[in-house]
Formats: C-alpha cells, structure tokens, sequence
C-alpha cells in the first residue's frame, strides 16, 4: 500500500530531526512507499529550523507544502484518507492543544482528524523535563490511539555524526509508521 503522509514541524528544538527524516523518505526505498505527503510548519517552527540549520528550501523535496492556516488542505479531512500523521519535533504546546481537542491551525486538526478516524498519529516529543501536565497530555492522547515517540536516540549502532545520532530516531518513527527500511536493528 501506497501511504498518504502528513508531516507537522512544529517549533520546539530539534528540526534535525524533520530534516533527516524528509532526506530518509527521498531515498528510493522509502520514496516507493508514499504516493503523498503534505507538510505544515507551525507559526514558529521556520525560525527555529532557520537557526538550527540554516536556510530552508521547500524546493529541496517533492512534499506538497501548506500554510498552517490552510484547512483547505486534503489532510484538513478524513476523507482524503490520508493515512499516517508525524509530527517532528512537536512541542509540548502541539501536544497540549491535540490532547485538549483544540483544532486552532492545521497541524491540530489534522492531527484530530488522525485520531477520529483511527489513523496513524505520531508525536515526537522533544523536550526534557516533562511536568506533569506533559505527562498528562501524553497519556491522553495515548488513550485515544497516537503514539507518544520521545525523541531519545539510541547509542547501541555508534554513531559518529550529529546526523547519525538523529537517524536512530528517525528510523524508530518510520519503523512505527509502518515503513520497510534498511536500519541497525538490536544484535542483528
């Protein structure tokens, strides 16, 4: 099956990760797998990614972008049967409003739309500590079917690059998604 893919960047730190994982889904192996992607960028998430990474060029891949005020978006609706939702990285403010059922730009509705539909819904969390309020919001939205990925990167492949580093990350998340791919798997 041919996946449908919405990517949210939102703006806590770590853009890194939505950077690698748009390179990863590129590669030939995985490009096979999706037939769409739409992506949508929080109100903050370019400035973040501006001073993480540098300039941002959406010409850089084939993803459809949208403003994050655009509920004209097919992914704005279940029945443009988009299947999968990442949201990479997503802040604890994405989390909150996803977890209260607050649709207010087009990452929380799509990302309410997921969930009513009983569709693949990815967090990728990124901030450290959490309070309770957090942990709160992730039960929550556990509850009602999206996974909770916390962005904590394993070791056990020796990484030797910032890259590296995230792509165990970004390989757990395409794992979870239901992606085919060719990663460091545990004593293989």
């Amino acid at each position: 099956m041919e996946n449908k893919l919405v990517i949210s960047v939102t703006g806590a730190s770590g853009s890194i990760y939505a950077l690698q994982l748009f390179n990863k889904l590129m590669q030939p192996n995985l490009r096979e797998q999706w037939s769409k992607i739409g992506v949508v960028f929080s109100k903050n998430a370019l400035d973040v990614w501006q001073h993480e990474l540098g300039e941002f060029r959406s010409t850089d891949w084939e993803f459809n972008f949208y403003d994050r005020t655009d509920y004209r978006a097919p992914f704005a609706s279940g029945s443009a049967k988009y299947n999968i939702m990442l949201i990479v990285p997503c802040s604890m403010g994405t989390l909150g409003r996803i977890a209260g059922g607050i649709s207010d730009d087009l990452t929380t509705r799509a990302a309410d739309v997921m969930l009513k539909e009983r569709r693949k819904l990815l967090l990728v969390t990124r901030d450290t500590p959490l309070n309770l309020i957090h942990i709160n919001n992730m039960k929550t939205v556990t509850e009602a079917g999206g996974i909770i990925v916390p962005a904590s990167p394993s070791f056990y492949s020796r990484p030797t690059t910032v890259e590296a580093v995230a792509d165990t990350v970004v390989d757990r998340i395409l794992d979870l998604a239901g992606f085919e791919i060719q990663t460091n798997r545990w004593n293989e």
